[in-house]
């Protein structure tokens, strides 16, 4: 899903000020990238970074876009997340959110809520180092996993009714 024309732009120029600020060279390849993964709100994962940014140049491999990617979480323009094992997915978001995240899926969306904003990091975190974030994640199944799920059961409540009913001897 994409995101918002008017965030992606403040994203945009968020960029332009961080990577001029660090004195890092902005190249047509980078400015490609974060495009592609401030663009969306679905969190993308590398491969499908790269996927998007092959789409307008073609030349970008898959070794430049993992640097980059790298260099953007170094300069804070992305923090990444691992929502289910196996794929890092990243997130240009970088204001304070959390995140909502399907357990069947995948899927995982921002949210955000003043009253978590607000909470302070607990003294134990403190205490095993300097703690400088905090998110929450929320883990459940998204309304499509969830209707399937439902499907899922009515249909095996179903089918074991109608096995009782054809096992039956009267």
């Amino acid at each position: 899903m994409k995101r918002n024309p008017d965030e992606l732009k403040k994203m945009l120029e968020r960029f332009e000020a961080v990577i001029r600020g660090a004195g890092v060279k902005r190249t047509p390849q980078r400015l490609e990238i974060y495009r592609q993964t401030a663009g969306t709100v679905d969190h993308p994962d590398i491969e499908t970074i790269h996927r998007n940014v092959h789409k307008t140049m073609p030349g970008v491999s898959l070794d430049t876009v993992y640097r980059t990617v790298d260099l953007f979480l170094e300069l804070g323009l992305v923090s990444n997340l691992r929502p289910l094992p196996g794929r890092i997915r990243f997130d240009a978001n970088t204001a304070p959110h959390h995140h909502f995240v399907c357990t069947r899926c995948g899927l995982t969306r921002d949210f955000t809520d003043p009253d978590l904003d607000g909470l302070k990091i607990p003294a134990a975190a403190q205490t095993l180092g300097r703690a400088e974030s905090a998110r929450l994640e929320v883990r459940g199944l998204c309304p499509a996993c969830a209707a399937a799920k439902n499907a899922n059961r009515t249909e095996g409540i179903r089918s074991l009714r109608l096995h009782k009913k054809s096992t039956r001897r009267d």
